[in-house]
């Protein structure tokens, strides 16, 4: 190239400059290139990550005894996986979870996710689902609702103890014989507007990474809220914090531009599968909960929680570290309380900690930790499911609902009649495996005795928890809280 004395070249900055005051002159808008929307701040919970963990993959262990879940090998279960692990990938690693995948059977529309990762789909959800965006849309919602911990964050450090019972009673249902409480999956996730705002923001931020249209989730919310036959039971569980579509769509004015991803073959092909499926109805999954009709048959099925122990049936142990007996040896001196109109002596070197659904733990602090119990005794109501009062048939009841909820736990001996506060009562002995290692550091046996009194339409039950080898040490304060038992 040659060049001219005193002539000036033009740089590409100074074309660049020219180019924009030409686009000024014509009256054109020039657009500021604006970053990516980022991931928000999840926060902080008073659980632990390792806690949230366990408590999912315990209410998840429930959903499988509870309600009809797909095996992986199924084509609806194959594809939810891919889609999910296609949302999961653009999630930065530091603040991501294990995230699982699974189907349920059921025709009502809904989706959960519990603590730690555990997310289930109904079949009904993605037959409504018109598109694949609708459908990652649900998805990116109820990741966005980990992602915050919005669980872990409902829990006041109080109630971190009773949560494990807590969860199972929402899962299989609090009320005796009613069967599962159906969408919400676990008493963690009633969630309030605020959550929900939360979540469909983190949901559009997912869906944009992922190449998928943001407005697709509030496209779907919005549709089955005006369809009377799902709406209910989803809406109820995802409350509507007010007006998603013009929420969403002012988030993502400024995002740059985006080429969203069209619907794959591997989604219709999913949907057609999925509309093929028998799928059942809440009640029918509900009837069929109460018969252990579910457990069994995705035994049979192959459908397996990933995570949990090699017979897929009890959950993942959670320990109480390891105490002497001076440590947990109810004091000669009692105080008295009131629980819940049930009012007892108990050690004075024992705490009361408030739980969830009616439930109190009255234990030794060295005898309870991250949601478990090792010593001390549980109080819950429940509801019957009849008018049936008659005792030894409520601690059987009762005894069928724990055994559903912990596969470890078995009866030992038949119910005996017992009084409590002048009433008729039914005692039962149940054993399992201690959340506390013994000296040597193993698993223990744990014993654990269920007294039921029914009252009306409801019943009280206490379960008095100790290791088999000091249980006897204790036996004389739990009968001493029994006998002070006052309603």
């Amino acid at each position: 190239m040659r060049i001219h004395p005193g002539k000036k070249q033009s740089s590409p900055l100074r074309r660049a400059a020219i180019c924009l005051a030409i686009c000024f002159a014509a009256g054109l808008t020039v657009l500021a290139v604006t970053a990516p929307p980022p991931f928000p701040d999840p926060g902080r919970a008073p659980m632990s990550r390792d806690q949230q963990e366990k408590l999912g993959l315990q209410a998840a262990t429930q959903v499988y005894q509870q309600m009809p879940v797909l095996p992986d090998s199924s084509p609806e279960t194959q594809y939810i996986q891919a889609l999910g692990n296609r949302l999961v990938a653009v999630i930065p690693k530091d603040r991501t979870w294990p995230y699982q995948f699974h189907v349920v059977a059921q025709k009502e529309v809904n989706a959960f996710a519990l603590p730690g990762g555990p997310m289930f789909v109904n079949v009904g959800t993605i037959t409504a689902a018109d598109n694949e965006a609708e459908l990652a849309g649900v998805m990116a919602h109820e990741m966005g609702h980990v992602y915050m911990q919005h669980g872990a964050k409902q829990a006041r450090k109080s109630e971190i103890a009773g949560i494990i019972g807590a969860i199972a009673g929402a899962v299989g249902g609090s009320a005796i014989g009613t069967g599962v409480q159906l969408g919400a999956g676990a008493l963690l996730l009633k969630y309030s507007r605020a959550d929900e705002s939360q979540a469909d923001a983190f949901g559009a931020i997912l869906l944009w990474h992922a190449h998928y249209n943001p407005m697709a989730l509030a496209d779907f919310f919005k549709k089955i809220g005006a369809n009377s036959n799902n709406g209910p039971q989803f809406l109820s569980d995802h409350p509507d914090p007010g007006n998603r579509q013009e929420a969403i769509q002012k988030q993502v004015q400024n995002w740059p531009p985006e080429n969203y991803s069209a619907d794959s073959a591997q989604f219709a092909e999913a949907r057609k599968h999925a509309m093929a499926v028998h799928a059942y109805t809440a009640q029918e999954i509900a009837s069929g909960a109460k018969s252990g009709r579910w457990k069994a048959e995705n035994a049979k099925n192959g459908a397996v929680l990933a995570g949990a122990p090699a017979n897929g049936n009890a959950a993942p142990a959670i320990t109480v570290p390891a105490a002497p007996i001076s440590a947990v040896q109810p004091s000669s001196k009692f105080k008295n309380t009131n629980v819940g109109g049930v009012t007892l002596d108990y050690p004075d070197n024992w705490q009361v900690i408030s739980g969830q659904q009616s439930s109190v733990t009255i234990a030794p602090s060295a005898g309870v930790a991250s949601g478990a119990i090792a010593y001390g005794v549980v109080i819950q109501s429940a509801k019957l499911s009849g008018s049936d009062n008659n005792p030894e048939q409520v601690t059987t009841e009762i005894a069928q609902s724990l055994e559903s909820g912990d596969a470890n736990m078995k009866q030992n001996g038949n119910v005996d009649s017992i009084t409590v506060a002048g009433m008729r009562a039914g005692s039962l002995q149940l054993t399992t495996v201690s959340p506390m290692p013994g000296s040597d550091g193993k698993p223990q046996p744990e014993r654990d005795w269920l007294v039921a009194v029914p009252r009306g339409g409801n019943a009280i039950f206490f379960v008095f928890v100790a290791p088999q080898a000091n249980f006897d040490r204790l036996k004389p304060a739990f009968d001493r809280m029994l006998s002070s038992v006052r309603f």
